[in-house]
């Protein structure tokens, strides 16, 4: 018998999960019926109910009690016991049970199975209760990332023929702001009402989870991806409308990524995965959605290969300053020279800085590699004979880097006899964040003896009032003012005010990106102070710019005579 329950079992088993609902359901309904007329035939095969064998039939009343619980219990225990007392009490003597009898059987199997039953009942309402409790956001009570994976699971199993499961992951980019300002009960409530506004965004409803502390994310079912753009316009929409925190008006910025699962196979993980590089992507490139391109996975991965191998390659020498002459206008002489990172590989390929800098900038590796920068910068300095101000770029972090800073006085302090000197340069965007504690530091770079000049001007702030705060020394106009010089009276107009700008704080202005002999005639005739771009030379390497600055003033004496 054992071996026959064991294989009934295996075939139930073999069948639940894979077969529809009713399947499962008549798969457990043989099991047990084929159990209680097995038990039957045990009982009749070994003489009666007289005998101990009629406890067999218990087995199919607990299955019955764990599979439906009390209503299953008392089902199967009721059937069991009106099977029993069917049977004769012996059945070679052909001895029937009296009523009485028959009576307390079937009430000691109904009360049997009641109390399986019910055991059964609050051991599972005990364990679904765990289970709401861990797919629940304990603090906004929003369904969490557990709940996510498992109902994505589920929509994945069950959607239409020709249709796909989008997962829509949602940043609030300013809650940090909500949070220094009215505290985390603020940040939850918050989650918590746009997680309501967002779901009635979507056609049908969705639900909103928490997948973090500042993301939300929504389930789409049956969507075509074409809809995807209208979904984040609308929830776009959303985030701008005032929301009540606290009795606090606030308007919060969503960025937002998404993912469909294609018509094969496609996973909860990969799905969210896809979603969030989409998310961060968004972010990068600033925009308020992104969908999810396989391209965007290649750069990641290009990008951890790439930052991976920048401290082999600077302990391994493959980085190099090059070197790109500033001209004063004035008279067409060399006034100094823009040090430039450069990555030739041990394959002997040169790595664009567009490629690997934005990267390094956000990650520890920022502060060796502006170290090394300051270094060979100041090398180069003390190596040269011609008067001249060689500059490098800092980012953000370096400015808030005490070390770093503290080597860069160290290495100006060398300077102060030489005739060469040292000047930093900062884009504007560094400075948005935190505007004080930016000028802080740049007063201290200014007490080492070194020039600050704003890097890329014109593209960053929309004002120029913050300039009368700052402790700089120059301007560099970004390359963007300079492009149309030649064919646009207002591109003109435009730069002449931003030099005037700039002389009227006493400042060097400096004009990048130029390219052409009109470009720098108009410069010129604007009073512009200094003037870089490949009209004159690329950035050069040591050897090759000293060359080049021999050959270019030989060139200047003999237009001169």
């Amino acid at each position: 018998m054992e071996l026959v329950v064991r294989h009934m079992l295996k075939m139930r088993d073999r069948y639940v999960g894979t077969s529809p609902f009713l399947v499962k359901h008549a798969m457990n309904g043989g099991v047990l019926g084929g159990l209680l007329i097995l038990g039957s035939l045990v009982v009749y095969a070994t003489g009666g109910t007289a005998y101990a064998y009629p406890y067999l039939m218990l087995i199919p009343v607990l299955l019955g009690a764990a599979w439906y619980l009390l209503p299953g219990g008392l089902l199967v225990a009721l059937v069991a016991g009106v099977l029993m007392a069917l049977m004769p009490l012996n059945v070679d003597a052909g001895t029937f049970q009296s009523p009485g009898n028959w009576l307390i059987r079937i009430a000691m199997y109904l009360f049997l199975g009641g109390v399986a039953g019910w055991l059964f009942q609050s051991r599972r309402r005990a364990t679904e209760a765990r289970i709401a409790v861990a797919r629940m956001d304990p603090r906004s009570g929003l369904p969490n990332t557990v709940s996510l994976e498992e109902d994505l699971r589920e929509s994945l199993r069950h959607r239409q023929k020709g249709r796909s499961v989008g997962l829509m992951l949602v940043r609030i980019t300013d809650i940090t702001d909500v949070m220094e300002a009215m505290g985390m009960d603020a940040t939850d409530e918050l989650i918590l009402a746009m997680g309501e506004r967002l779901r009635h965004a979507v056609r049908g409803g969705a639900t909103a989870y928490r997948f973090s502390n500042a993301e939300l994310a929504l389930i789409i079912d049956d969507i075509v991806p074409d809809d995807l753009a209208y979904i984040a316009e609308r929830l776009t929409e959303i985030g701008e409308e005032s929301l009540q925190i606290q009795q606090v008006p606030i308007r919060v910025q969503l960025v937002m990524g998404s993912s469909v699962a294609p018509r094969g196979e496609s996973t909860p993980e990969t799905l969210i995965h896809e979603a969030r590089i989409a998310m961060f992507a968004a972010i990068e490139r600033r925009r308020s959605h992104s969908h999810y391109s396989p391209a965007f996975q290649r750069r990641t991965i290009q990008a951890i290969r790439l930052i991976a191998r920048v401290r082999k390659g600077l302990a391994e020498g493959e980085f190099a300053l090059h070197y790109q002459p500033k001209i004063r206008l004035a008279d067409d002489r060399v006034c100094g020279c823009e040090g430039l990172i450069r990555w030739r590989d041990s394959d002997g390929d040169m790595i664009p800085p567009g490629t690997f800098m934005p990267k390094v900038e956000n990650t520890t590796l920022i502060s060796p590699v502006t170290r090394f920068v300051v270094e060979q910068a100041c090398r180069f300095a003390a190596n040269e004979t011609g008067p001249g101000v060689v500059s490098i770029n800092l980012s953000v972090h370096n400015l808030y880097d005490e070390a770093l800073l503290q080597d860069i006085r160290k290495l100006a302090g060398q300077l102060a006899s030489l005739t060469h000197t040292l000047e930093v340069e900062i884009t504007e965007s560094a400075l948005i964040g935190d505007l004080e504690a930016a000028c802080e530091a740049i007063q201290r770079i200014r007490d080492f003896g070194v020039g600050v000049s704003i890097d890329d001007f014109g593209t960053g702030f929309a004002s120029f009032e913050y300039l009368r705060h700052l402790p700089i020394t120059g301007l560099k106009i970004d390359r963007s003012f300079v492009t149309g010089l030649e064919q646009d009276k207002r591109a003109r107009d435009l730069m002449a005010c931003m030099i005037d700008v700039g002389h009227a704080l006493g400042l060097v202005v400096t004009a990048e990106g130029v390219e052409t002999a009109g470009q720098r005639n108009c410069l010129r005739e604007l009073g512009c102070d200094q003037a870089q771009g490949f009209y004159f030379s690329p950035a050069l390497c040591a050897s090759d710019y000293r060359e080049w600055c021999r050959e270019y003033a030989t060139r200047q004496r003999l237009t001169s005579r």
